[in-house]
């Protein structure tokens, strides 16, 4: 394993646990749980969030609030979250949820101390909720999330196998990018992470962002094994 990648936050879409796009897909949950505990088994502290696309998306709420609207997909990522230390549990790892909004009763809540101490104790340890707040991603969480427990990288696995000039659903001439500063995909407006996780891997240095294919869970143990697949973000020197 690449010793670089001694703390990792690696964020996982919510549409890849539902069965076509919707709610779950349990074969799917315990086959990404079982990954996560050899991730951890390779001495990797693991940290997890998880979108909530296949349960809920904002824009989806049509006239709806956009308070409201957020704070339903932030309670989104809890059930996503509860779903995946269940299944994590079930293949024979250690997981807990950190929820940003306090719920004791259902999870634990959000603090950077012991999140620290939980990911050390080599468990998976899900961020739920976002960042706790409305108008900010769970792109944004996951950067936020990353400089708070001063992870070695974030890893975005995503259903597009790297960062691209344009859409190549929409442009046949797109072409992917190997390697670009953070600065220099939000010049260009490329459409890896909103404004606000770009601003906060700029001002914080963030080390590195990996963004590549998760066609097959076992893409995140190619990652962190050395495979160069897909497009690596880093800071301006």
């Amino acid at each position: 394993m690449d010793k670089k990648y001694k703390r990792v936050l690696l964020k996982l879409s919510g549409e890849m646990l539902g069965e076509d796009g919707k709610l779950f897909d349990h074969g799917i949950i315990d086959h990404v749980a079982k990954v996560l505990c050899q991730i951890v088994d390779m001495g990797v502290e693991l940290g997890v969030v998880i979108g909530a696309g296949n349960i809920w998306r904002g824009r989806s709420g049509g006239e709806m609030d956009r308070v409201t609207a957020d704070q339903m997909g932030m309670l989104g990522t809890v059930i996503n979250c509860l779903a995946m230390r269940d299944a994590v549990q079930r293949a024979g790892g250690k997981a807990v949820v950190m929820s940003a909004i306090e719920m004791p009763r259902v999870c634990e809540v959000y603090n950077t101390q012991n999140a620290v101490k939980h990911m050390k104790k080599g468990h998976v340890t899900l961020f739920a909720a976002g960042s706790g707040n409305p108008f900010f991603s769970t792109d944004t969480a996951v950067v936020l999330r990353a400089v708070e427990v001063g992870a070695d990288a974030i890893l975005l696995a995503k259903n597009i196998d790297g960062v691209y000039t344009a859409d190549p659903k929409k442009d046949p001439t797109a072409t992917l990018i190997r390697e670009i500063t953070y600065e220099k995909a939000q010049d260009l407006r490329l459409k890896v992470m909103d404004s606000a996780a770009f601003a906060l891997c700029a001002e914080n240095k963030m080390p590195i962002v990996r963004v590549f294919g998760l066609f097959q869970p076992e893409s995140i143990l190619d990652v962190l094994n050395g495979d160069d697949m897909g497009t690596i973000l880093y800071p301006e020197k």
